[in-house]
């Protein structure tokens, strides 16, 4: 609250109202003072007393205090307002059982509370005479009991006694001395019936009290403690305890002071019990607590001394102790005890001006001393010293930070040094011990940081670290410990010389590292053969042994490497060392573990290149250069110029040498290091490429003379390709390294030009064409599936490259590939019936032949019938889970056809039942239409699959236009939106943007013969309506000419655009492209046969619905249908059609029209029968209270009729 005080004191300045939290906030800090008691005028029951009415109530409250006198302002009714003396409820009127809720605050000062109590008197509110109010009752509570305890939180149900105005308080003590509640009651001897103040039996109150007080207690025990005049033991009342922890340790430090030698033991061991409660994570959020009492209100200058001798005494006692628990409890709270020892001499060296300093000093080196003692135990046969061990190695690092208060960095180093090499050697101690202890010298590491304390610390924890190493135990751990020491280090070495200290880490860790190295690869490689798959290098402790590893070679410089050297007494020595880390850097550029700046250890390994020569073949030679150029940490674009020629040197040196192998050597290449070598032209660095295209044009004309063709490197460069850029690999300018016709760098040309050059040209520019468009391909698909795209974007990707891999470059098996990518997104996007056209694909590729297939993605071996056989039982579940039973009827057929043949008859009995539980479900079962939406994508900033197209998409279930375009726009969320049909420029098309053109458009259905049959139940011309759709249709109105103003219809004209699809609707994908579309314009007269003929179909259809109802139903739908259509006949619609086209005017000025408006007629009598019809079944059905809307109907039917009539 200061700090916001003192960020805006503006807001303080007008009289700004502060609300404290009702109740204890989680905290509460030292020197918080709070004393608030909030009271709630909950309810009450109250008789009739008589009168004819019930009573309008008034509850009247006074705090008074022990002497009957009213406590003045005592009473709150909200922030910002002034404290009164008395508070006067509201009135429900005429009303028993008032329900009144009120929250009342009482802030009442501590040395008033005792003795205090609430008077709540009632009174009869005239609603006569405003003015009158006559006392019925009262009612009363003391605020605190005997014990001195407050009342509890929580509802009090309070006695009513009666009374009247004649009645008279001034002698509290008459009704003081009776129960105020039950529990009061149950304490109170017989009571006299003859005094003044009976009570009510059939009259409550009820009140309901929260206490929010840092002095007062509703807990007896710790009341005894916070006022107690001597020490009484240790209370277990946590929560409590923490919530006036400023008062119970002022208490145990008074009482210190005061004896000593009586009590100094047992307030130590209270002060133990509250630091360790501190530790509990429930009460972790009470440390700023003590934190702050220690530095503001902490005051026992003299407590160190007692502190240290118990503390002291407890070390040297767990030598002889059997059970240890207190010592253990006092080990964990060395952390605060050490912060009490460490304030507390400073408050004694301010008020003495730094006396017995000398003693101090002393007492503190005797402690380490019996620390030391402690950790020197052999524990391994005595569990519990264990433990107590554990404790003291857990705590120890925490004290580092309050010495240095009292101490130079140097002395308390040397405290640290002389406890650490106390500890015995990883040979005589327990796995368990060895866990805390290296977990205790890695609590250190931070103190490294300091020159001063890392040359005394560092000989220690190395000697500690090797013996680990050395023995292969608790590895993790010691990773830790030399990652931060060496990170450490490094930072350091920028402002001083840490050449002695790296001395001291080569000669320590240097050898025992490569060994650990050797020894976890080696495991690695065996479990790697025991599983059969391969395990990534970098989990647990074996990538942080690769960074120290790297991070000691980094540091030395050429004096580090040439005492190294110096330090080999024999040449067999420094041969095996060589070999020793010559095998850990080739294992490491295998497992491709490496950080991102290994710059050192790169040079080391190209040192070894004359090694690899002499011992290893060509292949091997290749792939170990090509996992050296692809380390991540030798990417020019990530380092800084001053090593890049080095790195480019050495990397170009290997290319070199790759080269120097010519002749037949080259075929032995093919087809094991395509993949490799294409791995390095992505590395994004022009020159790198350009170097690489040399060898592919080798390879293709090596395989072409040997073969008469290239296509071991064609189809090995496509499926490389294409795992390569689905894993992310590859960018932009990727695409140019193999299509370009112009030099792109320098002097290397491009992949093309040298295939234009050769004999067999025209397969070689042929490939080169489809890789480069199928870059394209995968470069978008790669981008849709790393980014946080939709499904719609990744699937119409997919859709897209799926299509190629079929189409262009024939390639079965990725082909298939794909296939099963995209029914998985389908099935995550809950598309069943898109899933199942999709692994139809594949199905329609499989034959009904028993040819054995090879275990493939996730199929085992089997024949082939078995696989098409299992793709059909899919599919047909796929169909039935997207309600698309007309589509999996066909293959229940196919089945049935391939069981009847095999005599299969369980089989067989299995798909027929199937197959007639689809034609139920289409009787029986509610399906959407679903609507359709033309999409156009315009702009080159939408994706290669997408940019300039139009397509057509099924929209999902109760999908509307407004909520489909604003999921396209969210999907692309920088498009801007269309708002007209018409085709875009060339401007919008090539333009740096994105525009989204979006509109509803009807599907014209294929199967118009079943839509006319008469006996064709609705629900399957639904479906074909909407399914099996490859044509769409917009109507676009306008008006030719000028526009009508009478009758619109005359001039109104039709715009109508027919969009076909590449594919029909549904189909592998909710979307598919327009491959053709026609637009022709409809004359007024057709529009209007049209609409005329739609909406008799329309009819007819929802007539039949009910004509097959047995019993009355919901009617609503075909009330509003006739009711539309009847009364357009009679105020607009068909009469407008009849001014407009059954006029002499227009009859003679457009004689070619006669058969049309012929037609128009005949359709106006059909709808009239039809009408006709509707209306009889309406009237069988009409709800009684829906009679009248009938009979309207009728009678505007009959004026239509008459008008038709009378037209014809």
């Amino acid at each position: 609250m200061e700090h916001i005080r003192r960020e805006n004191p503006m807001i303080f300045s007008r009289g700004l109202a502060i609300t404290r939290k009702l109740g204890f906030p989680d905290v509460i800090m030292p020197g918080d003072i709070r004393n608030d008691l909030y009271l709630t005028l909950e309810k009450g029951d109250f008789e009739r007393g008589g009168k004819s009415v019930q009573k309008n109530i008034e509850v009247t409250m006074y705090v008074l205090y022990a002497d009957g006198e009213i406590l003045k302002d005592c009473i709150s009714l909200g922030s910002g307002e002034p404290n009164r003396s008395s508070y006067h409820s509201f009135v429900l009127y005429h009303s028993n059982s008032p329900r009144w809720g009120e929250i009342i605050k009482l802030p009442i000062p501590i040395d008033r509370f005792r003795g205090s109590h609430l008077r709540f008197e009632f009174r009869h509110c005239s609603t006569k005479d405003k003015g009158e109010k006559k006392l019925f009752g009262f009612a009363f509570s003391p605020l605190m009991r005997d014990d001195g305890t407050t009342l509890s939180d929580d509802i009090h149900e309070l006695y009513v006694y009666k009374c009247d105005e004649n009645s008279t308080f001034n002698n509290h003590a008459l009704y003081l001395g009776l129960p105020c509640c039950k529990e009061d009651y149950n304490g109170c001897p017989n009571i006299p019936s003859s005094l003044i103040f009976q009570r009510s039996t059939k009259e409550s109150f009820f009140i309901s009290t929260q206490l929010s007080s840092t002095k007062l207690t509703q807990n007896g025990r710790s009341l005894t403690l916070l006022v107690g005049d001597k020490f009484i033991g240790v209370f277990k009342f946590d929560f409590l305890l923490l919530q006036f922890l400023q008062d119970i340790l002022d208490t145990l430090f008074v009482i210190l002071d005061d004896n000593t030698e009586k009590y100094g033991l047992l307030v130590f061991q209270s002060l133990v019990f509250i630091i360790n409660l501190l530790r509990d994570i429930k009460y972790f959020h009470f440390r700023p607590v003590m934190d702050t009492y220690i530095q503001k209100h902490f005051a026992g200058a003299l407590a160190y001394k007692e502190l240290i001798r118990c503390l002291k005494w407890y070390m040297d006692c767990s030598a002889e102790l059997i059970r240890q628990d207190h010592i253990q409890e006092a080990m964990r709270a060395l952390e605060y005890l050490f912060k009490f020892i460490v304030q507390s001499r400073i408050l004694y060296s301010r008020a003495t001006c730094g006396m017995e300093e000398e003693q101090f000093r002393s007492s503190i080196q005797e402690l380490f001393q019996s620390i030391r003692f402690v950790l020197s135990l052999d524990s391994r046969n005595s569990e519990t010293l264990l433990f107590t061990q554990a404790a003291l190695l857990n705590s120890f690092p925490t004290i580092f930070d309050e010495l240095l208060q009292m101490f130079t960095v140097q002395e308390v180093a040397e405290f640290v040094r002389g406890t650490l090499g106390s500890m015995p050697s990883t040979v005589h101690i327990g796995q368990s011990m060895d866990v805390v202890k290296l977990q205790s010298i890695g609590f250190f590491t931070f103190v490294f940081s300091l020159p001063e304390s890392r040359r005394i610390l560092l000989p220690v924890v190395l000697h500690h670290i090797h013996l680990h190493l050395r023995q292969q135990k608790e590895l993790l751990i010691c990773s830790g410990i030399l990652g931060s020491i060496f990170s450490i280090v490094k930072t350091s070495s920028l402002e001083a010389d840490v050449m002695e200290e790296v001395e001291m880490m080569v000669e320590s860790l240097l050898d025992v590292l490569l060994q650990t190295l050797l020894t976890i690869m080696s495991k690695s490689h065996a479990q790697e053969a025991v599983r059969g798959q391969r395990l990534f290098f970098g989990v647990g402790s074996q990538g942080e042994y690769v960074s120290c590893l790297l991070s000691l070679l980094r540091q030395m410089c050429d004096t580090h490497y040439q005492h190294l050297l110096d330090n080999f007494q024999s040449k067999d020595e420094l041969k095996e060392f060589l070999l020793k880390i010559f095998c850990v850097f080739r294992n490491l550029m295998k497992m491709s573990v490496f950080p991102r700046d290994w710059m050192v250890m790169r040079l080391l390994t190209t040192s070894t290149e004359l090694l690899l020569e002499r011992v290893y073949v060509w292949n091997s030679y290749f792939s170990l250069a090509v996992l050296f150029i692809n380390q991540p940490s030798l990417q020019l674009e990530i380092i800084t110029s001053a090593k890049r020629k080095k790195i480019l040197d050495n990397k170009y040196k290997l290319i070199s040498v790759a080269f120097c192998c010519s002749g037949e050597h080259k075929i032995h290449f093919i087809p094991g290091m395509i993949g490799p070598f294409l791995g390095v032209t992505l590395v994004p660095q022009p020159e790198v490429r350009n170097i690489m295209i040399p060898i592919f044009h080798d390879m293709m004309d090596w395989e072409q003379r040997k073969n008469g063709n290239f296509k071991q490197v064609e189809a090995e460069l496509i499926d490389k390709l294409d795992s390569m850029v689905s894993e992310g690999k590859g960018d932009e300018s990727y695409r140019e390294l193999f299509g370009l016709l112009t030099q792109l760098f320098g002097p290397y040309p491009s992949l093309l030009e040298k295939v234009e050059q050769e004999t067999w040209r025209e397969t070689g520019i042929s490939f080169v064409t489809s890789v480069t468009r199928l870059m394209e391909r995968l470069l978008d698909y790669r981008d849709c599936m790393k980014g946080e795209e939709t499904e719609n974007k990744k699937i119409g990707c997919t859709v897209n490259l799926m299509n190629f891999y079929k189409s262009e470059i024939n390639k079965e098996e990725m082909y298939i590939r794909y296939i099963h990518k995209l029914c998985d997104m389908h099935l995550q996007a809950e598309n069943y019936t898109e899933a199942a056209f999709t692994l139809l694909l594949y199905c329609e590729l499989l034959q009904w032949e028993e040819r054995p297939l090879r275990e493939f993605l996730h199929y085992p071996s089997q024949t082939e019938w078995q696989r098409k056989e299992g793709l059909c039982r899919k599919i047909i579940h796929y169909f039935n889970k997207g309600k698309s039973w007309e589509f999996g009827i066909p293959l229940c057929r196919e089945l049935a056809c391939q069981y009847e043949s095999l005599y299969d008859y369980q089989s067989l009995s299995w798909i027929r039942k199937m197959e007639a539980s689809y034609y139920d479900n289409i009787m029986e079962q509610q399906r959407l239409e679903p609507e359709f939406f033309r999409v156009g994508f315009y702009g080159r900033k939408f994706p290669f699959f997408l940019r300039n197209k139009e397509y057509v998409c099924r929209g999902h279930d109760y999908e509307r236009l407004e909520a489909f375009q604003q999921r396209m726009l969210s999907e692309f969320p920088q498009a801007v939106a269309m708002q007209h049909p018409n085709h875009p420029d060339d401007a919008i098309l090539q333009c740096d943007a994105q525009y989204l053109q979006i509109y509803a458009v009807t599907p014209i259905p294929d199967y118009v013969d079943v839509l006319q049959m008469d006996r064709v139940p609705d629900r399957v011309k639904s479906f074909y309506r909407v399914n099996n759709v490859r044509k769409f249709r917009y109507d676009r109105p306008f008006h030719k000419g000028p526009k009508d103003k009478e009758n619109e219809f005359k001039s109104l004209w039709i715009e109508r655009t027919t969009l076909t699809l590449t594919h029909s609707l549904p189909g592998i994908s909710r979307w598919f492209e327009v491959e053709r579309r026609e637009l022709v314009e409809v004359s007024p007269l057709e529009n209007a046969i049209q609409v005329v003929e739609n909406k008799n179909q329309e009819l007819r259809a929802l007539i039949s619905q009910y004509q097959h109802k047995q019993v009355h139903g919901n009617i609503n739908l075909l009330s509003m249908c006739l009711n539309g259509v009847i009364d357009a006949a009679v105020n607009g619609g068909i009469a407008r059609y009849q001014e407009a086209f059954f006029d002499k005017d227009y009859i003679t000025k457009h004689p070619a029209d006669a058969e049309k408006i012929t037609q128009l007629k005949e359709l106006m009598q059909e709808q009239v029968h039809v009408l006709g019809v509707g209306l009889a079944v309406h009237e069988k059905f009409v709800h009684p209270e829906m009679r009248p809307l009938h009979k309207k109907l009728i009678d505007q039917f009959q004026m239509m009729r008459a008008s038709l009539y009378h037209v014809s």
